[in-house]
């Protein structure tokens, strides 16, 4: 199990991590909307229900497919708050 500061780390290196795909090209947009990547950023709560990499890179491709199933239809920035506070 992960401790909080090595999920950020780990969510963070994930996120900076594209690969070349339209999927993994909105990392970027959720970078800038988390923007800092310590412990005192309540965006960063729901790292508390992730215990491992495994499971950061899971809620990543969950959320990246979110975006480009809903991209048309809401702002960007509310599909990730969304996900974020209600998963």
């Amino acid at each position: 199990m992960l401790s909080f500061d090595e999920r950020i780390t780990s969510l963070e290196l994930q996120l900076n991590n594209i690969e070349d795909n339209y999927a993994d090209s909105f990392k970027t947009d959720i970078l800038l909307f988390i923007g800092d990547f310590n412990i005192l950023n309540p965006y960063l709560k729901f790292l508390n229900n992730i215990n491992s990499q495994e499971e950061i890179i899971i809620w990543i491709n969950k959320l990246t497919s979110r975006i480009v199933m809903k991209e048309d239809d809401i702002e960007l920035n509310d599909i990730i708050f969304d996900y974020i506070q209600f998963g």
